[in-house]
């Protein structure tokens, strides 16, 4: 069982495009660092670094494609939440 939620759904100057997208990557980007601050797990640590660094490739690439292809861009996200539980 899952539900979802359009989280986004509209078009977008292109400056208001970029500003969107990077607050959603800083919320995750934040997130992850401050999972970091609060462990002593190197593993842990290790990926989420990791992971923070994929999180800002990918918003550069973000950046670069909406600067190269559009006045304006339409952003569609939708969060999908799935239950563990059977």
């Amino acid at each position: 069982m899952h539900m979802e939620q359009h989280l986004i759904d509209g078009q977008f100057a292109c400056a208001d495009a970029i500003d969107l997208v990077t607050q959603l990557y800083e919320v995750k980007i934040k997130y992850h660092t401050d999972k970091i601050a609060g462990s002593h797990n190197e593993e842990d640590i290790k990926m989420r670094e990791q992971r923070i660094k994929v999180l800002q490739h990918e918003l550069n690439k973000s950046r670069e494609y909406i600067l190269k292809h559009a006045n304006s861009v339409v952003i569609h996200n939708t969060l999908t939440i799935h239950s563990n539980a059977s």
